[in-house]
């Protein structure tokens, strides 16, 4: 092989692996997406709130709920199909306490490179396990770990299903440290944030519910007024 074609050669897997690296950062942003409505935090001068709990439900969905009903305040709850199979008790018990519960998908795989009846079966699946709950408000769809590229935006924007991300992740930097995770929510949350917790797994998830009630006490001693994804996307709405 003579220089020029090893030249050429080098551009070219330069150019694979730079398109490569950009595609798996645009398809883990929580600010852009190729297709449709994004989320990640409304702009308003209102101090409302946005909490949401991801991988929603299990056996510690109850210990949630009461720290909620203690603090008389709603959450969002983005619930994966396979754990409502598994927990239906405590996926009802999310929709009885008036919560508002949107779809995680229903096996919480990355949607990268899946096909249009594999989104739609994961989406309209677990669609139809949260109104088995009793649930009836407005279903809002996080992606798994937060990543989509073409093919789960394209399939979003055409059933007209708005993408939620967040602002706010303080478990990503401070995984198992409670007053961390707490200072850094409060610290960092603006009018119209969406905070993402993780509480429902074992030990794993422990700071994030004794960070729970702190972060609740925090804000309201800041004047935040806590509201779901869908009540949060009514004032957006309300400027237009």
């Amino acid at each position: 092989m003579n220089k020029k074609a090893i030249l050429i050669l080098i551009i070219l897997l330069s150019i694979l692996i730079l398109t490569g690296y950009t595609l798996f950062q645009i398809s883990k942003s929580r600010t852009f997406q190729f297709f449709g409505g994004l989320t990640a935090r409304i702009n308003t001068n209102q101090k409302v709130v946005a909490l949401t709990f991801d991988d929603a439900p299990t056996e510690y969905t109850s210990e949630v709920l009461y720290i909620l009903a203690e603090k008389n305040i709603k959450a969002t709850f983005y619930a994966i199909g396979q754990a409502i199979e598994k927990n239906p008790k405590e996926a009802k018990a999310i929709a009885d306490a008036g919560m508002e519960i949107g779809n995680h998908s229903y096996s919480h795989q990355r949607f990268l490179l899946k096909s249009q009846s594999h989104i739609d079966f994961e989406i309209q699946k677990t669609n139809q396990l949260i109104r088995d709950t009793g649930y009836k408000g407005e279903i809002t769809f996080r992606p798994p770990n937060g990543k989509k590229l073409f093919g789960l935006p394209w399939y979003l924007t055409r059933n007209n299903i708005e993408t939620i991300m967040w602002d706010v992740e303080p478990d990503t930097y401070y995984p198992g440290n409670v007053k961390s995770i707490t200072n850094y929510t409060i610290q960092n949350t603006k009018p119209g944030s969406i905070i993402l917790l993780h509480p429902f797994c074992g030990s794993a998830c422990e700071a994030d519910r004794k960070a729970l009630p702190e972060i609740v006490d925090g804000l309201t001693a800041k004047g935040y007024k806590f509201v779901t994804i869908n009540q949060l996307l009514e004032y957006e709405k309300s400027k237009e």
